[in-house]
């Protein structure tokens, strides 16, 4: 089961970056928005389902992304709140006043910006908005960017950071196995039963091409994105990695900054964002020869 290779995971790793925690994306999401999910696992959330898996992944899940739309969604939402776990929203079809609900549960994150979410719908020729209107209205809710060049293009990703701001935004790879790896077939999930995707023009795509399925990006390839196409400056952009993220999920207090107390954490790069030298607590782990 996951949280058992997580554990083992966990303890293995001596060297190198630390786990922070799982993010649970799913199984209670829209179909009409699953994108690359499997629908063979999709369903509502029920107290009896999600406290099961909160209590075998005690103490791992940091995270949890969910349909607000969905019945028993704003339990859910506040359930995770009460267990210390981020609820985020994603996958949905959810409209404006939905999210609202959700955000009023405890939702405070959008998972994936932009990709498998609903937006303005005409019915009748009458207007509704939908979950990207609302990440933008709301203050209070944070986002991610899957910052590739692929899943955003560059007129929307200005457009994000000058309405969000850098404090509200986080860059996220959303990558699969096959980052790092040359093109052609891969799986998305298990090995055994996963699904089938193919990785071609720096992307996982469906093998129809109807959609992607996954990111194969690497960190530095979302911060060299946001200042080649996002327009940002390169201290934004190293924001939204770092800061950011760490403030979403509260760990800021010892990780995101270099500062006294905190973890000894360092990437050094280049002009082009190439990765020289990396330092976990104060170890060198990598260094370009």
């Amino acid at each position: 089961e996951s949280f058992d290779t997580f554990r083992k995971a966990s303890s293995a790793n001596t060297d190198g970056a630390a786990f922070g925690g799982m993010h649970l994306e799913g199984p209670y999401f829209a179909r009409e928005y699953a994108g690359a999910q499997d629908v063979r696992y999709l369903r509502n959330p029920s107290p009896e389902d999600y406290e099961d898996i909160i209590a075998r992944g005690r103490g791992l899940i940091r995270r949890w992304s969910f349909a607000p739309e969905l019945e028993g969604a704003a339990a859910f939402a506040a359930a995770l709140k009460g267990h210390g776990i981020l609820a985020s929203i994603g996958h949905t079809g959810a409209s404006f006043e939905q999210c609202h609900e959700a955000f009023l549960s405890g939702s405070t994150h959008l998972t994936h910006f932009f990709s498998a979410m609903s937006t303005v719908v005409r019915n009748k020729g009458f207007r509704t908005a939908g979950v990207t209107e609302y990440g933008y209205y709301q203050d209070g809710m944070t986002l991610e960017l899957i910052a590739d060049g692929c899943h955003i293009p560059s007129s929307m990703l200005k457009m994000i950071v000058k309405i969000k701001g850098v404090e509200r935004i986080a860059l996220v790879t959303d990558s699969m196995r096959g980052a790092g790896m040359p093109e052609g077939p891969s799986l998305l999930g298990g090995l055994a039963d996963g699904q089938e995707v193919i990785i071609e023009d720096g992307v996982a795509k469906m093998p129809d091409r109807s959609c992607f399925a996954g990111s194969v990006a690497t960190a530095d390839r979302l911060v060299r994105t946001m200042i080649t196409l996002g327009g940002c400056t390169l201290e934004d952009a190293v924001k939204m990695i770092t800061a950011t993220p760490a403030r979403i999920m509260h760990i800021d207090n010892h990780k995101g900054s270099l500062a006294v107390g905190k973890d000894a954490d360092v990437v050094i790069f280049d002009e082009n964002i190439n990765i020289q030298r990396t330092i976990i607590n104060g170890k060198t782990i990598y260094a370009k020869c």
